[in-house]
């Protein structure tokens, strides 16, 4: 089982190093040489009085940048049609990196630098938004799945929940012989839902009304702070909260970077609809009052 998990991790690791470096970089260099003209276009563009986004050159450039744009958003339709060759998904993917880095050029010069409170400036910073969004993606899927392996070791997500269950069961029974009060005190862990508080509780990591965590300070205030396992039932149960514990901070840590790994996605995605709808804006609002 080790050793299966190493190698799905291997080929996690290789499959992003394939895109990013995928066929000696072919699409960055093709990103770094549009980019390029692009500028050295723009330097000597003789505007007047300014460059702008209504010259000829930045209407140029505003096609280039709205065709580039609906072209990436066919990333995910793309996904789903496993081909070989100069068009494969890697290509495709390296190509969707590359050249939605270099819309940070294009739609930067096709603005002419001129800003507002309007749908154009709305549409930029869409763009760019949408643009760093996709970076944390790729730094995320370069480092996260590593992390996300060496916390989880051996076991898988179902047997950290069996663990978890197993060890809810123990508490169960060992808190039989105690009395009331100190059988609450084990209430407060099992009847608490140890991954409840949110999706900003599963983002950072932190459950500050963690109902086991509270157990244990209540149990831990009479069995003294090196709990020993004897024949108290209040010190067996200061060692399975302890046990849970450390489990549940293993599950959380599991959890919060498989959401880290994914949230991304949640901003990208509709960000990308939010800039598609504020491009066809920005075009309506441009040919209606050029026309």
């Amino acid at each position: 089982m080790a050793a299966r998990g190493v190698q799905q991790l291997k080929q996690v690791t290789s499959q992003h190093e394939g895109f990013l470096r995928h066929a000696g970089f072919r699409w960055l260099k093709i990103a770094l040489t549009v980019s390029l003209l692009a500028i050295v276009i723009y330097a000597f563009d003789d505007v007047r009085p300014r460059p702008n986004g209504g010259s000829a050159y930045g209407y140029f450039l505003g096609t280039v940048g709205l065709l580039l744009i609906l072209w990436l958003t066919m990333l995910g339709v793309r996904k789903r049609a496993m081909t070989r060759g100069r068009w494969s998904l890697k290509s495709w993917t390296s190509a969707h990196v590359y050249l939605g880095l270099a819309l940070i050029v294009i739609g930067t010069l096709h603005t002419g630098f001129q800003f507002g409170w309007n749908v154009h400036t709305l549409a930029y910073v869409l763009m760019m938004l949408v643009i760093l969004s996709g970076i944390y993606g790729i730094t995320a899927y370069a480092a996260l799945p590593r992390a996300l392996s060496n916390n989880r070791g051996e076991t898988t997500q179902t047997q950290m929940l069996d663990n978890l269950r197993m060890i809810d069961r123990q508490l169960h029974d060992a808190a039989q012989p105690l009395d009331h009060r100190h059988a609450e005190m084990v209430r407060m862990s099992l009847d608490d839902d140890p991954f409840g508080g949110g999706a900003w509780a599963r983002l950072t990591g932190r459950y500050p009304r963690c109902g086991t965590r509270r157990a244990q300070a209540a149990v831990r205030a009479e069995t003294g702070p090196n709990p020993a396992i004897g024949d108290d039932p209040l010190e067996k149960i200061d060692v399975l909260l302890e046990r849970k514990e450390a489990n549940l901070a293993r599950m959380r840590q599991h959890l919060r970077l498989k959401a880290l790994l994914e949230v991304w996605l949640y901003v990208h995605v509709p960000l990308t609809f939010a800039l598609i709808a504020a491009l066809f804006a920005h075009v309506f609002a441009v040919f209606f009052y050029w026309g």
